[in-house]
């Protein structure tokens, strides 16, 4: 009798409040490449004031989202998420915060007067600068695995400037835009299966491999993932790294 196929587990965290630039594209684009595959998914969400299961999931995503929104959702974070995300972070669990998501991850948030408290999964903090916002479009160059280089392309807006600790490891460094801060070259952050980043408009489309990496990662696979006609996808990518000059 044959096996039953693989299925990935996904969890979106507040998907009514931490979804603008069009982000959801990220969670429909897992779904499509699991399911062409013959791949089994499913989708649940977790919004404020409901508990996290540690377990329920192998890829848990946070994306970005408006000031009010994004403070309702880190209170709600620290409070009654916090013990449950770092439990599936120490599980192997992936995690990927964009933008706004990411910002929550770290140590805090402060905005002018007021700071936001972060879950503290990741050694860095964020702060809303005076200056111009961080706008455009953006490459990095990611090393996911030892040895294989490759580009991620994507939009980049935000406000916050992001500041890695001694214990962060930048996700990749700028190719063209300006990344976590504007002045340090890194952009995102990386702690084994943990990942944010500022790239959206949304991530995944532009970057079909990145998210194989992301199901291939989650789901333990020892064998590489069944290839599926992606000139499309691969049209898209090329795309996003026109726009932003690589």
């Amino acid at each position: 009798m044959a096996e039953p196929s693989p299925r990935l587990r996904v969890c979106a965290l507040y998907p009514d409040l931490m979804n603008i630039y069009a982000d959801r594209g990220n969670l429909l684009l897992l779904e499509y490449r699991c399911r062409w595959r013959g791949l089994g998914f499913t989708l649940q969400a977790s919004g404020l004031g409901e508990r996290l299961d540690p377990d329920a999931a192998d890829i848990y995503y946070i994306g970005g989202g408006q000031d009010r929104d994004q403070k309702l959702c880190a209170y709600d974070l620290v409070e009654v998420k916090r013990d449950a995300l770092q439990a599936a972070a120490a599980r192997g669990a992936v995690i990927l915060a964009v933008c706004g998501g990411y910002q929550l991850l770290g140590h805090s948030y402060q905005l002018g007067q007021e700071t936001l408290p972060g879950v503290g999964l990741l050694d860095l903090e964020t702060v809303r600068a005076d200056g111009p916002r961080l706008i455009g479009n953006v490459a990095i160059e990611v090393e996911l695995e030892a040895g294989t280089r490759r580009v991620l392309a994507g939009f980049e807006n935000h406000g916050g400037r992001t500041i890695l600790g001694p214990a962060a490891t930048p996700l990749g460094h700028v190719l063209k835009g300006h990344g976590n801060n504007g002045r340090d070259g890194r952009e995102g952050v990386r702690e084994h299966n943990v990942i944010g980043t500022y790239l959206h408009g949304p991530l995944l489309p532009k970057n079909a491999w990145f998210a194989d990496w992301l199901i291939a990662t989650a789901l333990g696979l020892d064998d590489p993932l069944a290839d599926l006609d992606d000139r499309l996808e691969a049209a898209a990518h090329l795309e996003a790294r026109r726009a932003a000059g690589v």
